[in-house]
């Protein structure tokens, strides 16, 4: 998504809930400064994604009834984004994510793993994460900085709020075949992978429902076969029944 398309919809995420551009600007160039060495390519994500088939693995609380589970190893040869704290998930049960799209909220262990194990790590930067980007960002040999204003030196905007609508924004933007959503519910409900402490419950469903809504703007648009393993598909993504 180009820049000029998206920053009518962040506009709106930072009329919402009240961020501050230039502090999210500040990230950026933080992130931008400390990768110069060992920024990646965006190449190498369209070289992993571009007409192949995705899932994108949120950290609902879907991924506890064993459906999630079984769908995922079911469909090994799948290119697997895993959104933050579905990394934990995905490495307990022994699964190596491709790529991980991450503010650095979720289980760090985890995140060091994932990399460890070969998974592009998309790290995101913003206005409420810069102290995790100082202590973490320098465990990690290689990565793909984000945000979700203004580029920087290495630092990209691919569209997206939370990093479950980053990562189908992200597969969406380099060419995926079809996108498949596991453990996206996106409801009033947080799973026990979606982040280490929860401070403001109402604040995270909020945050849930905006990235809800743009992943609706996004389908209008897509030139991804979408669909959606949620008991509540998101609007314009197909829906798709799993067995357990």
């Amino acid at each position: 998504m180009k820049f000029a398309d998206w920053f009518p919809y962040y506009q709106g995420i930072r009329a919402e809930f009240g961020y501050n551009s230039e502090m999210d600007q500040e990230a950026a160039k933080i992130l931008s400064d400390m990768i110069k060495k060992k920024a990646l390519d965006p190449k190498v994500l369209k070289k992993k994604i571009k007409g192949k088939n995705v899932i994108v693995v949120g950290a609902g609380p879907s991924l506890a009834d064993g459906k999630a589970l079984k769908y995922v190893k079911k469909n090994r040869k799948f290119v697997k984004i895993a959104a933050d704290g579905a990394v934990q998930f995905l490495i307990e049960n022994k699964i190596k994510p491709d790529i991980v799209v991450t503010d650095l909220d979720g289980d760090p262990n985890a995140l060091k793993k994932a990399e460890k194990s070969g998974a592009v790590m998309v790290v995101h930067a913003h206005s409420d994460n810069t102290a995790m980007l100082k202590k973490l960002v320098p465990k990690f040999r290689k990565l793909v900085g984000s945000t979700q204003v203004m580029p920087f030196e290495n630092v990209h905007n691919f569209g997206g709020f939370t990093d479950g609508d980053r990562s189908v924004f992200l597969a969406e933007e380099f060419g995926a075949r079809k996108i498949v959503l596991v453990g996206m519910d996106l409801g009033k409900k947080i799973g026990k992978y979606s982040k280490k402490k929860v401070k403001d419950a109402q604040l995270k469903k909020q945050k849930m429902e905006a990235g809800r809504r743009l992943l609706e703007m996004l389908a209008k648009q897509s030139q991804s076969h979408l669909a959606d393993t949620a008991r509540r598909p998101i609007k314009g993504f197909a829906p798709l029944a799993i067995r357990a």
